[in-house]
């Protein structure tokens, strides 16, 4: 069984996904701000991170480049889950080794289950 780290600070919206994920076959391992999501992140060893930017503790932007920096976790594909639209926000989470930038408004929950489905090549 895969094992996602979901960081994101809205519990409603990790119970959510949560439930849908854990319905299509996956471990969902939940953290509510960006310095337990790191930690998490190197003693869980996930298959796939999905990553809110605007987080308590440690920016989005932060928990990206120290994975990225990371040797234990350099290769996860991590895909960035946000609200936020802003162009320089894309290119600056493509820049520093994000799979994927999804605005939460823009995507179903399926296409977002699509979305991680295809990451993880399944």
């Amino acid at each position: 069984m895969k094992k996602i780290l979901f960081i994101e600070d809205e519990a409603a919206l990790q119970k959510t996904f949560n439930e849908i994920l854990n319905n299509h076959g996956y471990k969902v391992v939940s953290a509510l701000d960006g310095k337990t999501g790191l930690r998490l992140a190197e003693t869980i060893n996930p298959d796939l991170i999905l990553l809110d930017l605007v987080l308590p503790k440690i920016h989005g932007f932060e928990v990206l480049k120290k994975m990225k920096q990371n040797e234990k976790m350099k290769n996860i594909p991590i895909i960035i889950l946000t609200n936020s639209e802003n162009i320089e926000n894309i290119n600056k989470s493509i820049e520093l080794g994000a799979s994927a930038y999804l605005i939460k408004a823009n995507y179903s929950l399926n296409e977002i289950i699509e979305k991680v489905k295809k990451t993880l090549k399944e």
